[in-house]
């Protein structure tokens, strides 16, 4: 009985960690952007709607950039902490998702939509709480991994080795900021996984119950506001990945390139009074936001954490 429940957790597993692998280089850079590194001076362009601005590389611009300075393999920085922090992540949740059990709770095989509207609303409130429980303890679980992989990428912007090697890694964070080092940037994480599955949760039921009839209409209730809630919460996972780098001794988490923080609340404050909080949320179409200047009737960035003006000049 346990094995065919083994079976096919292991062979989803197997298959997210190839599709993790493939697509490393995107998040990759993703993570390099999201700390506010930009080596690449934006270009004067328009918008779609023709207001000149100054546009960034792409996601797949950036990958390129890497490739150029760390060659093919040095675009999968991070891979091995990332993939093991995955294998956590999907293990740890299905076995604390399937010891949640609710007193009296029945008719888990049938479908949500053929249970009389108390019951719906029952299961609905009980399977938030069984997400949170299960997303909460596995982020706690997984965070230090994720810690690793986030610095052991960032080493790009300074071109360090500190963070080579696996276990060698975890000797560096615990050497470079103590056993909270191992849980640098939770807080913020958290508040956007919990506050995403709330809004989903309740959002889905929401619209279900009073907006949406139609039986298969409703399928795609959940996923169109699961895009809409990690949109919002995005901003939470920029800062997270700033504090994780913050103040660790690399380059990366400190001045210039980035100011050392007092606490997440102080990274949100800084980001957001300089329009940083969506970085990396684009991968084609990304501008530059920060203040500008006019040089030769063109808008130039300037920004005394990124030296792009001296590199256009």
């Amino acid at each position: 009985m346990n094995q065919t429940k083994e079976e096919p957790l292991w062979s989803r597993i197997a298959v997210r960690i190839l599709v993790n692998t493939i697509s490393h280089p995107i998040d990759y850079a993703k993570v390099l952007i999201q700390i506010g590194h930009e080596p690449i001076p934006p270009r004067p362009t328009t918008t779609l709607f023709g207001t000149p601005a100054l546009a960034l590389p792409t996601v797949f611009e950036y990958v390129r950039y890497i490739k150029n300075v760390d060659g093919f393999t040095g675009c999968y920085r991070g891979l091995v902490p990332k993939l093991c922090a995955f294998t956590l992540n999907e293990y740890v949740y299905e076995k604390t998702a399937s010891c949640i059990v609710f007193e009296n709770e029945k008719n888990t095989d049938v479908d949500i939509e053929d249970l009389p509207e108390p019951e719906k609303r029952k299961r609905c409130i009980q399977d938030i709480i069984r997400e949170l429980i299960s997303k909460i303890v596995v982020i706690v679980v997984r965070h230090p991994l994720d810690v690793i992989a986030t610095r052991t990428m960032a080493q790009f912007v300074g071109g360090e080795t500190k963070y080579n090697g696996f276990f060698h890694s975890f000797i560096e964070v615990y050497r470079a900021n103590g056993i909270m080092g191992f849980y640098a940037g939770l807080v913020p994480r958290l508040l956007a996984n919990t506050a995403a599955i709330i809004m989903v949760g309740v959002s889905t039921y929401v619209i279900n119950k009073y907006v949406i009839q139609d039986r298969e209409a409703k399928t795609y209730t959940s996923p169109t506001m699961t895009f809409l809630a990690t949109t919002i919460t995005y901003p939470l996972l920029v800062v997270s990945h700033c504090m994780a780098v913050n103040n660790c001794g690399l380059v990366a988490g400190l001045p210039p390139q980035m100011p050392i923080y007092d606490s997440w609340l102080h990274c949100w404050a800084h980001l957001a009074a300089t329009n940083q909080l969506k970085r990396g949320s684009s991968i084609l179409w990304r501008y530059y936001t920060g203040p500008k200047v006019i040089v030769n009737g063109k808008p130039v960035p300037i920004n005394e954490e990124k030296p792009f003006l001296k590199r256009i000049l």
